[in-house]
């Protein structure tokens, strides 16, 4: 059964165990055992001065981007200033009161007092699951559905079709973990000319984007002109990350919801979506309204 070393400070991205494998050109009937590599899914705790936020499922990797993109994309901080200092625990399953095997991480963020009183004011308990965008809320007013504005960009008009295939053919290698485990998303972040210049993973989608976003954010790279680039769907939810923290643009392997497309449109948001070569769909764009 796969394991984790409680003892060690950090915890693994990636696990390996035996499998069976059956129905093989070559293999006897009854299959033959071999090792596979599967993807860590840990409970990562998310604790603002003390006190506990969140817990998400995520893969034990760039915890700490994790952490801030978080925080700055669920509007929790204002900007990367408000966060003083993150420190990241790895805390055995019997610590954890979790079951045995199954170790959890405790990410402590020092944030400003300014920002932990507002915290404080709207905070609620909730359990993220794997790639979880909105959990538990209590009524459609607790939807914070508000779009937020993104800045004219000059250089909008630059991101073509040709430029986001482009980004697209050269992420595939990048995704490191997906290669060994598969089941892993990936966002990445590609300047205007199609360059990939940060890949991030983790088994949740929302969670890769949050590291992306938390990677940009403590580098000051965030205004830099560029796009993000998601090994998913376009969802409203993370239209709604990117514009918060002024991405102007970005583009999906896979179809968006329609929600994703009307978040897209009311923040000014350029979304493009099925990029798969050598065709895309430009969903969004502030252009598209001045035709």
């Amino acid at each position: 059964m796969p394991s984790f070393d409680d003892a060690g400070p950090t915890l693994p991205p990636l696990l390996q165990l035996p499998v069976q494998v059956v129905g093989e050109a070559g293999l006897p009937a009854a299959g033959e055992r071999r090792i596979d590599t599967l993807a860590a899914e840990v409970p990562v705790a998310l604790v603002f001065n003390g006190i506990s936020h969140a817990v998400m499922m995520a893969t034990p990797q760039d915890v700490e981007d994790f952490a801030l993109g978080f925080a700055l994309s669920e509007g929790i901080l204002d900007t990367p200033q408000d966060c003083r200092g993150i420190e990241v625990e790895a805390v055995g399953a019997i610590d954890a009161g979790l079951p045995e095997g199954m170790p959890g991480l405790e990410v402590r963020l020092d944030i400003s007092t300014r920002a932990f009183e507002r915290l404080k004011g709207r905070r609620r308990s909730l359990a993220g699951r794997t790639g979880c965008g909105v959990c538990g809320v209590e009524s459609f007013a607790a939807l914070d559905l508000s779009p937020v504005p993104v800045p004219a960009r000059e250089w909008i008009g630059r991101l073509e079709l040709a430029t986001v295939l482009r980004a697209f053919d050269q992420l595939k290698p990048l995704q490191v973990l997906n290669a060994e485990a598969g089941a892993i998303h990936a966002a990445a972040w590609a300047t205007i000319d199609g360059a990939v210049t940060d890949v991030l993973e983790d088994v949740g989608r929302h969670n890769a984007l949050d590291k992306l976003l938390g990677r940009l954010a403590r580098a000051g790279r965030l205004a830099e002109p560029g796009f993000v680039l998601l090994s998913s769907r376009g969802s409203h939810e993370l239209v709604r990350k990117c514009a918060r923290l002024g991405v102007a643009a970005m583009a999906t392997i896979s179809a968006p919801t329609a929600m994703g497309v009307r978040m897209a449109e009311l923040c000014g948001l350029t979304l493009w979506g099925l990029c798969r070569a050598p065709r895309g769909v430009l969903y969004a764009s502030p252009l598209l309204s001045k035709e």
